[in-house]
């Protein structure tokens, strides 16, 4: 019997933010263009991002996704199922090393091209710049600091 890798879901299926979406809407928390329309929501989103960059789960993820090689030299799995499961696990490292900041695209809109940039843009340099661990915590600062300023503004 093989197993059939086409019908398993794919990591990022599996940490897609469509339930939480579709939540949002239904409580009038995102316009019809994804857009928060909470300022409090905007503003929670910011911080959440921005101080989930300064813990030891971000820490973890990013060393384990900013390693690929070394992830594979100690993980090493044969066959069908061990590769699947390699890039199941490996997977999930970068998923945990970037998924809170995709809550960022609710303050400036889902399908905003120049948002969807930026935050691949921060990725990547976070992923493969030498000084990419403390980049991202300087941007957490300032994520932090902007959730603040949204959440007094809008009060």
């Amino acid at each position: 019997m093989s197993l059939e890798l086409d019908r398993l879901p794919k990591v990022w299926t599996v940490f897609s933010a469509t339930a939480l979406q579709w939540g949002f809407e239904q409580l009038a928390l995102l316009s019809p263009m994804i857009v928060a329309t909470s300022p409090t929501l905007g503003g929670l989103a910011l911080l959440g991002s921005g101080l989930y960059q300064w813990t030891p789960a971000k820490d973890t993820c990013l060393r384990h996704c900013r390693g690929p090689a070394q992830f594979i030299s100690e993980q090493w799995r044969p066959g069908t199922f061990g590769a699947f499961r390699m890039g199941a696990i490996h997977g999930s490292y970068c998923v945990g090393c970037c998924w809170v900041l995709m809550g960022i695209l609710f303050v400036d809109g889902v399908m905003n091209l120049l948002c969807i940039a930026g935050i691949a843009l921060f990725v990547l340099l976070e992923k493969l710049a030498p000084g990419g661990p403390i980049g991202g915590r300087i941007a957490g600062g300032a994520l932090i600091a902007a959730g603040v300023i949204v959440l007094i503004q809008g009060c």
